[in-house]
């Protein structure tokens, strides 16, 4: 899959899960609940264990059914070894110029981490595919509208923050996406292996993606 069919659909979907998985079944039984609830666009991060050949066996399993990515990349180097294992698209909590020039390299999507307007355009003008706005929660959905008046041509991604109860006001101050992590996937769901309660809020959650972007 090319970089502009990369991009396409994690537009499209609008919201991708961030999973720290335990091990590559934990997290085919994690992504085969999302799935069943629509959320096919998922970030493995660095921090899960033996994340490489995590992503390489989801990756073997699942195929085209779900856009799997790499989250916690803090170098070139570790998101070209994410790419060979089957990462199709790179996140980083960071902005490193050298990672979207590896990512591109290989035809894939970036999303560099960034939280000033000064981070937010350089990462844009050194082709960021679309830019992580990390931590979120810090700022909330009025900084994305702020971002946005001056700059209506970056596309912004929140990453800490989006629950159910702010998923929308993200996306009506300009979200181009969602990332979402255990406000999708609790704790304690996870640990239980309560795979229907993921499966319902991530029904949820893409049902408020639809929603609000069909009411704007």
């Amino acid at each position: 899959m090319d970089r502009i069919e990369i991009l396409r659909r994690i537009l499209d979907e609008g919201i991708t899960a961030v999973i720290r998985a335990k091990s590559s079944e934990h997290l085919m039984q994690v992504a085969e609940a999302l799935r069943g609830g629509g959320v096919t666009c998922i970030e493995v991060t660095m921090t899960t264990p033996n994340a490489l050949q995590v992503i390489s066996e989801v990756s073997a399993r699942f195929g085209s059914e779900v856009l799997l990515g790499v989250g916690t990349c803090l170098d070139p180097e570790t998101a070209r070894a994410a790419i060979l294992a089957g990462a199709q698209f790179v996140v980083s909590p960071t902005l490193k110029l050298e990672t979207i020039k590896m990512a591109h390299r290989y035809d894939k999507v970036v999303l560099p981490g960034c939280f000033t307007p000064t981070e937010i355009l350089t990462a844009w003008e050194n082709g960021a595919d679309l830019i992580k706005v990390f931590p979120a929660d810090v700022v909330g959905p009025v900084y994305f509208k702020d971002i946005l008046g001056p700059l209506p041509q970056v596309r912004l991604v929140p990453t800490g923050g989006v629950d159910l109860d702010t998923a929308a006001d993200f996306i009506k101050a300009g979200a181009a996406a969602l990332c979402v992590g255990t406000a999708m996937m609790p704790k304690d769901a996870m640990a239980a292996g309560d795979w229907d309660r993921i499966r319902d809020i991530a029904s949820q959650f893409v049902k408020i993606v639809r929603d609000t972007r069909a009411a704007m």
